[in-house]
């Protein structure tokens, strides 16, 4: 098994696992506000079902029609998927779950996507999951190194070293921030809820980054 076939076995697990811990929930919770800004539950995996749609000529021709602007071709990705009822998004997702299909980007994008919304979703409704390790770090990897330009977190953590407590994973230099993997990689992706859950001589760093 090649390195490509493994990222997305592991981004086949994480969606077979939200779809179970969607399965269920009652239309008030699909309607609750996510940890994504201005969206719901419901939004965040009609999100999750345009971007496992995405595929390479698409994501350039989408951006054609929005102009170059992210936030545009996210919500009419956002408009085109969500369903009539939750119940229909949701049948989306399910009938998208094991494409291997993705912008022109680096694969660990794909965990990105599964990681840091699959947390947007289940933190809101009270739910956790145990997320497989070499997603988590896969992701946060990913994220410390990429731009904000491209969505990442390379210049918000510059100053800092992120130190993970359940990994020996070690990424940059300067004063600590330490917390799970998790964690890290949800405050580095914008979701200051997660800065919380961090603590060490590097976090009002992180902090005023964020």
């Amino acid at each position: 098994m090649n390195d490509n076939d493994d990222v997305w076995s592991l981004v086949h697990a994480e969606r077979a696992a939200l779809i179970e811990d969607l399965t269920g929930l009652d239309d008030k919770q699909w309607d609750l506000p996510s940890l994504c800004d201005g969206w719901t539950v419901h939004d965040v995996v009609a999100h999750l079902v345009n971007t496992a749609r995405t595929t390479r000529l698409g994501f350039v021709s989408g951006m054609v029609r929005a102009r170059f602007d992210f936030d545009r071709q996210n919500a009419r990705g956002v408009e085109r998927e969500r369903g009539a009822s939750p119940q229909e998004t949701l049948e989306r997702l399910r009938q998208v779950a094991s494409r291997r299909s993705g912008p022109p980007a680096p694969l660990d994008t794909r965990l990105v996507e599964e990681v840091v919304h699959g947390e947007d979703i289940r933190r809101p409704l009270g739910l956790t999951h145990s997320y497989l390790p070499e997603a988590v770090v896969r992701s946060l990897r990913l994220q410390a190194r990429t731009s904000a330009s491209f969505g990442g977190a390379k210049e918000r953590v510059s100053d800092v070293q992120l130190a993970a407590t359940d990994t020996d994973l070690r990424i940059g230099e300067g004063p600590q921030v330490r917390g799970t993997a998790l964690s890290l990689l949800l405050a580095i992706s914008g979701r200051r809820e997660a800065l919380d859950e961090l603590d060490g001589p590097g976090l009002d760093t992180l902090k005023a980054a964020s």
